[in-house]
Formats: structure tokens, C-alpha cells, sequence
């Protein structure tokens, strides 16, 4: 098998290892009046399961970091797409909001092993130089969640029942661990020198929180990544009671908005080809800040219907595209040991932030527009002022050099 071809299975199956847990809120979430139905709640009540599931994969992110350290990465892997399986399973009996809720950041700690081991897998196989394109092919991967998932559980929920989605994402999880046991290299080897044990762990991140050019990209990004999540959560009550769309148009729609995320993510990688990834972060947060301001405002006031709310989104999760491989790279970068744990905790403070910005949205508990415009005004320029401030601590920043950086030699 020639190198390239080696490389390019390898970005697949991270980025299909990547896709468990979009898939995993994405495919559920136009059945959210038939599950709100089923539990007799309200679907912003359901929407707090998605902040419970956002919580779970931060929680996650800290345990496997170590783990993935100490013993390589494929077998704390296998141990997460397990525990991930029968959660689902376990969801099928959901008779409450709260067990459901429970029952995914359970099924939440067990799949976010994918993300982390898959981010960390970048590390191993790829030089630094690329992590940037790398992580931008990723998402072109899992950009197949958005546009695939609504679909396919509007289709599942209304022919099989809401019930079904878990069942399919338990046969997802599952065959990806067989592709992953034959196809994928161990990476990373297991290093005996990592302890398991609380305090060095918590070292090891201390460690991590300490490199200057971590936290103010980690955290910016964190901020500026979470308007997607909110967006995810919020989506079904945007499009299905503001606006009220079907089930079917609303998958449409989640799709269409996608293609701007998708396709910024893949013009990236043809940016960083004339740019640098700080520079195409800083620019892409110029963009997101004020047209989430716009969005306030004009929620406000009453000024947006169906398709101006949708350019706005259109333009705003576009940006999100740019801005979070860039952030993740320019986050990763200052590591060459400890790539677990830098990757756990940079996943925890990305979903950590995003969770408690989409949980917000079901605390509201409301059936309008207003608590996801400000939620999403005020993460992106938090986001904006955590950078323009942290880059003041960073003496010497290292950069992602990716400028005619050949992606797939021969």
C-alpha cells in the first residue's frame, strides 16, 4: 500500500471516528417533537439532553486524555465506543426527560473517546506543520453528519420511531470499531511513564493550562466554536416553532446551513496556503462578532423572517468554519509531549464552554429567538476579547507554517 494511500485511509477513518458524536446529536434532533410527545415535556425541555450530552464529552475529555497517554490509543477507544453502545441501547427506555438527559452524557462519556483519540491520532501521524489541513479534512468528513443525520432520523423517527436513531448510532459506533481493529495503526505507543494516578494527571494539565498560546487559543476558539452548538441545540426550536417549518424542511434547511460550515471549512485549506492560521482566526472573528450583533439587534426589533435569519446563520456558522481548525492547531502546536492530554483538554474546554452555552437555551425554557441571539453575541465576542487579550502574554508564538505545504505526497 503506497504512502498516500496509507494517509488518505487514515484521515477517513479519523474523520468517520470524528462523525460519532455529531451523529449522535445531529440525528436526533428533528424527532425532538416526538420524543417531547412521548415524554409529555416541551421540546426546549428536550434540549437540555443535548446540554447533558455536551457535558458528558467534556467530562470524557479529562478521563481519556491520561488514558490515551498511557495506553496507546486504540484500547481506551474500544472501551469508549462499548460504554457508548449500551447507553444508546439504555436510551431506548427513556420514560422521562431526566433519564434521557442522564442516559446521554452517559452514552456522551463513552463516544467522545472517538473525538479525542481521533484529535490526537493528528499528532501521531501527521507533522505539525499540517495539523491545520489535516483537522480541516476532518471536518470534510464530518461535515457528512449535518447533511446526512437530519435526514436520516427524520426518515427513522417518522417510519421506525424515535426510539430507532439510538439503535442505528449503536450499529455506527460498532462498525467503526471493526474498521478501526483492522485497517487502523496503533499510533501512539503506550507509555508506562504517564500515571493514571489524580495528581499527575492533574499536572499534566496544569501543564497544559500553563503554554500561554494553548489557553488564549483554546478558550477564543472554545467561545467563538460554541455559536455552532448553540445553534445545533437551538435549531429545532428556531425553524420548527418561531418559524414554523416541518420536520422534512427543517432536515432541509439544517443541511443547507451546513454547506456554509463545510465550505469554509474546505477553503481553509487553500487560505493557509497565503495566510497563517492566526491570521485567518483573527479574521474570521471580525466577521462572526459583528453579524451575531446584527442578529441581536435585529431580533430585538423585529426585523428578520425565515430567510434574512438565514443568510445571518449562513454567514455566521461560514465563519465558525474558518475559525475552529485554526484555533485547534495553533492550540496543539506548542506540544510535543502530553498530545492526550493537550487534545482532552482542549476538547473539554471547547464542548465545557459550548455546553453551558446550549444549556442556556433550555434554562430559558423560551419559544423565541431572543436567548439564542444574545447567547450568540455574547460567546463570539467573548471569544474575540479572550484573544485580543491572551496574545498579550504570548512572547513568541508559534506559528502553524502550512504555506505550500504539500497535503498528500507521494
Amino acid at each position: 500500500m503506497s504512502q498516500t494511500h496509507n494517509r488518505r485511509l487514515i484521515i477517513i477513518i479519523l474523520g468517520a471516528l470524528s462523525t460519532i458524536g455529531p451523529f449522535a446529536i445531529d440525528m436526533y434532533l428533528p424527532a425532538f417533537p416526538q420524543i417531547a410527545a412521548a415524554l409529555h415535556t416541551s421540546t426546549a425541555r428536550i434540549s437540555l439532553t443535548i446540554a447533558s450530552y455536551f457535558a458528558g464529552m467534556a467530562a470524557g475529555q479529562l478521563f481519556y486524555g491520561p488514558l490515551l497517554d498511557r495506553c496507546g490509543r486504540k484500547l481506551p477507544l474500544y472501551a469508549g465506543m462499548i460504554l457508548f453502545i449500551v447507553a444508546s441501547l439504555l436510551c431506548l427506555g427513556s420514560r422521562t426527560v431526566e433519564w434521557l438527559a442522564a442516559m446521554r452524557f452517559v452514552q456522551a462519556l463513552g463516544g467522545c473517546a472517538a473525538q479525542v483519540a481521533a484529535m490526537a491520532m493528528v499528532r501521531d501521524f501527521f507533522p505539525a506543520h499540517e495539523t491545520a489541513k489535516i483537522i480541516s479534512l476532518l471536518i470534510l468528513i464530518l461535515s457528512v453528519s449535518p447533511l446526512l443525520a437530519p435526514s436520516v432520523g427524520v426518515f427513522v423517527a417518522v417510519h421506525l420511531g424515535w426510539q430507532w436513531v439510538f439503535i442505528v448510532l449503536s450499529l455506527f459506533a460498532a462498525l467503526m470499531m471493526a474498521v478501526c481493529w483492522w485497517r487502523l495503526p496503533q499510533g501512539h505507543k503506550p507509555d508506562p511513564t504517564v500515571s493514571l494516578r489524580l495528581l499527575p494527571s492533574l499536572r499534566n494539565y496544569a501543564i497544559v493550562l500553563r503554554e500561554p498560546q494553548f489557553i488564549t487559543y483554546a478558550l477564543s476558539g472554545a467561545f467563538a466554536f460554541s455559536g455552532l452548538l448553540v445553534y445545533v441545540a437551538s435549531s429545532p426550536i428556531i425553524f420548527m416553532e418561531v418559524f414554523h417549518v416541518s420536520p422534512q424542511k427543517f432536515g432541509a434547511i439544517f443541511a443547507e446551513l451546513a454547506t456554509g460550515f463545510v465550505g469554509s471549512n474546505q477553503v481553509n485549506v487553500f487560505l493557509l496556503r497565503k495566510f497563517s492560521s492566526e491570521q485567518i482566526f483573527r479574521a474570521t472573528l471580525l466577521v462572526e462578532c459583528p453579524v451575531a450583533l446584527l442578529l441581536l439587534v435585529g431580533t430585538v426589533c423585529g426585523w428578520f423572517g425565515l430567510n434574512t435569519t438565514l443568510v445571518l446563520l449562513f454567514i455566521s456558522l461560514s465563519s465558525l468554519g474558518l475559525a475552529y481548525p485554526n484555533a485547534a492547531a495553533l492550540a496543539l502546536v506548542p506540544f510535543d509531549r502530553n498530545i492526550g492530554s493537550a487534545s482532552a483538554m482542549l476538547g473539554f474546554l471547547q464542548i465545557g464552554v459550548s455546553g453551558l452555552a446550549s444549556a442556556s437555551v433550555g434554562i430559558f425554557d423560551s419559544h423565541t429567538m431572543m436567548p439564542v441571539a444574545l447567547i450568540l453575541a455574547a460567546t463570539s465576542w467573548i471569544g474575540f476579547g479572550i484573544l485580543m487579550v491572551g496574545k498579550r502574554r504570548i512572547h513568541g508564538l508559534r506559528y502553524v507554517e502550512e504555506k505550500d505545504a504539500n497535503l498528500l505526497p507521494d
